[in-house]
């Protein structure tokens, strides 16, 4: 709107704003969307207009209207939250290179930003912070295929907030090894920071049980019902709707400064709670001379100024007398009920004593609403109001020093904030209610606590005593120390799930199980950990083991579709094709637009022998998610199948395009390159493989046969013991390894890898016909025909090489991997 705004125009997008956080927290997108477009046609000049549109949008999943709206704060990094949606939009639309200059631009903003903490069930924070922005960049730096400047964003991220879990599995996708408990560990700073975020007295009930509560008095209850009712912004700069009914005089020009000044010092804290250090401190501090101003509330016209004070017992005159009930918030314990009861028995007794007041100066006086004072009987036994708060005679002073010390004693205690308590002001009390309105600096000439006016005047013997030591605080030390020792509990159990993903993503397989075996049996059962696992033992070729893990899974998340398509894969390979057809098709008809349902038909088809089918459904996961690497794999493994061997080149390449730590696809490229016959460029991918995967077995496996091709027999030998090593109980591997055992003549090797073979895989062909093989070179006929006779019974489409192998045992010839081949 043109011209300055007036301040019902800000009241109005003030009230528009709570009303689009109000939605967005309840997940009422669209309710949000309607007042975010009513408050940028009010004012598109109000901070938050574009932000709030935008970010509504978003939310919808709306990234090119978020992207446009925000495009001008938030490329130019002018405005937090513009640029925060921007960079989102960004990553989404693929607009990388947009999304970094615009964090790069409002870094200077968004760099010193802290909110660890203040995210509560009383408090929220519009605008995200430093680690957040850190972890937003690292991912656009990702994307845009910039490793070296992604990793110190997320590290960043970290540093700044080791909840970010997000930034953690980055770096352990990329590759980069963590050092996890340098991460995941407490300090003081942050438990500090974490306390202020929660609530101390829960915390201490927790810990100390229940304390007994004065009663409330009804008058406060009625008045702080009133106040809480009272509209305000939550997320304004000066806090709740709690802090400004507290202060009903915060209009004032003094009072005003000091509770904005208050306000500052304690913004971050929930409201409403006063924690046992800010009230010692604010009641040390508080001035009091904005007390004398809260009778001046609700009158038109200012009545006759009451007389001078007589004597300093006026001054003293204890806040617990009078009429202002205590604040919520402030615990007043029996001490100080004990001394209302000691003051208004000391000053009924001195009542005799005082000195009358003329008529004129009590027909002055008035009450809080204007009205005069009643006359009262100078011969009534009930000691006068004025007697018992203003006029006290001069001879107390000299009462006895044992009655003096209780007093400094009382007195030594510090005062309870004045910024809590409008209502009650010490000494100036009996002045408001009794209608004297003067200023404090009428009184003594000099801007001074009150409450130390007296102090000069005690006899030096109750000055010399020494203030008792103050009262112990023991709500900090105990909130502080039951954040320390969560955060503990926490970061043991992070510790040990970060270990285990971060071995996981080195492909340290067995010490990852161990890492998960070592949590706690409740945290076991989660779907993400049990998804871990099976991935884990699928990665070392366990199958059947994995196979336990994605039942489990499904049993306690029927609905997940993350990682679906390895367990597909894992029934594929046991060749289960009844429940391999029964999860995909349960996949597909409760989510058929999802990737990982597709892998699963594909699988299905492909276990059927149907490849064209399968690449169907292998095209269409793609097509859903064009970042999908697993399913670019699945596609060129199909083609392969058909010996389309350059379409499975350019899938396997897309693939490494969308991840290019995914190791299957290296593989793929390394198997199609061995089919061509071209070992060198089949060598180098396999080896590209095994870097990232350094302890695959058919990896190793797939070099060395390769190696055992190109004629390296002693080579590929050190490559199939390796790979045995790691996958005792792989046949194929051991059958390579026999084979190349017995070409180099170590018969007794080879004899010993064949009896381990004959048990794991009985009914193979392969195995007896090697097992005839080096019966024949130890010159045993009789062994060597029968297991020739097993193997033509076990494949009979080999019979015309067994034959072959029967007819030449009167030979001298050497073994002959002819069925190796």
């Amino acid at each position: 709107m043109a011209g300055k705004m007036t301040p019902n125009n800000v009241t109005v997008s003030l009230l528009l704003r709570q009303a689009i956080y109000y939605h967005l927290d309840n997940c009422a997108y669209e309710s949000a969307l309607f007042f975010a477009e009513r408050l940028y046609a009010h004012d598109q000049s109000f901070c938050d207009a574009a932000y709030l549109l935008a970010y509504t949008h978003l939310r919808l999943g709306d990234a090119r209207t978020a992207y446009q709206i925000s495009r001008g704060p938030g490329y130019r990094g002018t405005h937090l939250g513009s640029c925060y949606v921007f960079a989102q939009a960004c990553l989404e639309l693929e607009r990388f290179r947009d999304g970094i200059t615009g964090l790069e631009n409002g870094r200077k903003q968004w760099s010193k930003a802290d909110n660890l903490g203040r995210h509560t069930s009383f408090t929220r924070m519009p605008y995200p912070d430093a680690a957040a922005f850190s972890c937003l960049l690292g991912r656009l730096y990702r994307a845009y295929d910039d490793k070296k400047k992604a990793i110190p964003c997320f590290e960043e991220a970290l540093r700044r907030n080791p909840f970010m879990w997000e930034a953690f599995t980055s770096l352990c996708d990329m590759g980069v090894s963590v050092r996890v408990p340098n991460v995941f560990k407490a300090s003081d700073g942050l438990a500090r920071n974490l306390e202020h975020g929660l609530n101390a007295t829960p915390i201490l009930a927790w810990i100390a049980g229940p304390s007994p509560q004065p009663p409330e008095p009804l008058q406060q209850k009625k008045t702080g019902q009133q106040q809480n009712r009272q509209p305000s912004d939550p997320f304004g700069p000066y806090g709740t709707s709690q802090e400004s009914a507290s202060h009903p005089d915060s209009e004032n020009g003094f009072v005003s400064k000091m509770y904005l000044s208050q306000s500052g010092i304690t913004s971050g804290r929930p409201t409403g709670k006063v924690s046992f250090e800010e009230t010692d401190t604010q009641s040390a501090s508080a001035p009091t001379a904005h007390n004398s101003q809260v009778g001046r509330v609700g009158h038109q016209a200012e009545p006759p100024q009451a007389p001078p004070r007589r004597t300093r017992a006026a001054q003293t005159a204890d806040p617990a007398l009078t009429d202002a009930p205590p604040k919520i918030g402030h615990r007043l314990g029996t001490r100080r009920k004990d001394k209302a009861q000691e003051s208004a028995t000391d000053h009924a007794d001195s009542g005799a004593k005082t000195s009358t007041v003329s008529s004129s100066t009590t027909e002055r006086k008035r009450t809080a609403a204007g009205h005069p004072v009643q006359t009262r009987s100078m011969n009534s036994d009930e000691p006068r109001r004025s007697a018992r708060l203003n006029v006290v005679s001069r001879s107390t002073a000299t009462k006895t020093s044992s009655t003096a010390a209780t007093r400094e004693l009382r007195k030594a205690r510090p005062p309870i904030s004045r910024f809590a308590r409008p209502g009650s002001s010490g000494a100036n009390v009996g002045r408001v209610i009794s209608g004297n309105r003067k200023p404090p600096q009428e009184d003594n000439g000099m801007d001074i606590d009150h409450a130390e006016g007296p102090r000069a005047k005690e006899p030096p013997v109750v000055q010399a005593a020494p203030p008792p030591p103050p009262a112990p605080k023991p709500a900090e030390s105990e909130s502080v120390k039951a954040v320390e020792e969560a955060l503990k509990t926490i970061f043991d159990l992070l510790k040990k799930l970060a270990s285990g993903y971060s071995l996981s993503s080195e492909f340290q397989c067995q010490e990852a199980v161990a890492a998960y075996m070592s949590l706690p049996r409740s945290h076991q059962d989660t779907p993400w950990v049990l998804a871990q696992m099976g991935r884990t033992q699928y990665e070392q070729a366990n199958y059947a083991e994995a196979e336990k893990y994605f039942k489990r899974l499904r049993v306690i998340a029927p609905t997940r579709l993350e990682d679906m398509e390895v367990y597909s894969t894992v029934l594929w390979h046991l060749k289960k094709e009844t429940e391999l057809s029964f999860l995909a098709h349960e996949m597909i008809d409760s989510v058929w637009d999802s990737p990982q349902a597709w892998c699963a038909l594909g699988n299905a088809w492909s276990l059927a022998y149907d490849h064209e089918q399968a690449l169907r459904c292998f095209k269409r996961a793609t097509q859903l998610d064009p970042k999908f690497a697993y399913a670019y794999t699945l596609q060129g493994h199909e083609h392969v199948e058909n010996e389309e061997y350059d379409k499975a080149l350019t899938a396997y390449r897309h693939a490494i395009a969308a991840d290019k730590r995914h190791y299957n696809a290296y593989y793929g490229i390394g198997r199609v390159y061995e089919k061509l016959g071209n070992y060198d460029k089949a060598l180098s991918h396999y080896h590209a493989a095994s870097v990232i995967h350094p302890t695959h077995a058919v990896l190793i496996c797939c070099m060395g046969s390769v190696l055992h091709k190109q004629k390296q027999i002693k080579e590929a030998l050190r490559y199939f013991t390796r790979a045995a090593e790691l996958a005792p109980r792989a046949p194929d591997v051991r059958l390579k390894k026999a084979r190349a055992l017995l070409q180099m003549g170590q018969t007794k090797a080879a004899q010993t890898e064949l009896m381990i073979l004959k048990d794991l895989a009985p009914d193979r062909a392969q195995v007896h016909f090697l097992l005839g093989k080096l019966s024949k070179t130890l010159h045993d006929k009789k062994s060597a025909v029968r297991h020739f006779t097993i193997a033509l019974s076990l494949d009979p489409k080999a019979s015309l090489q067994i034959k072959e192998a029967i007819e030449s045992l009167e030979d001298d010839e050497g073994p002959d991997d002819s069925m190796m081949q």
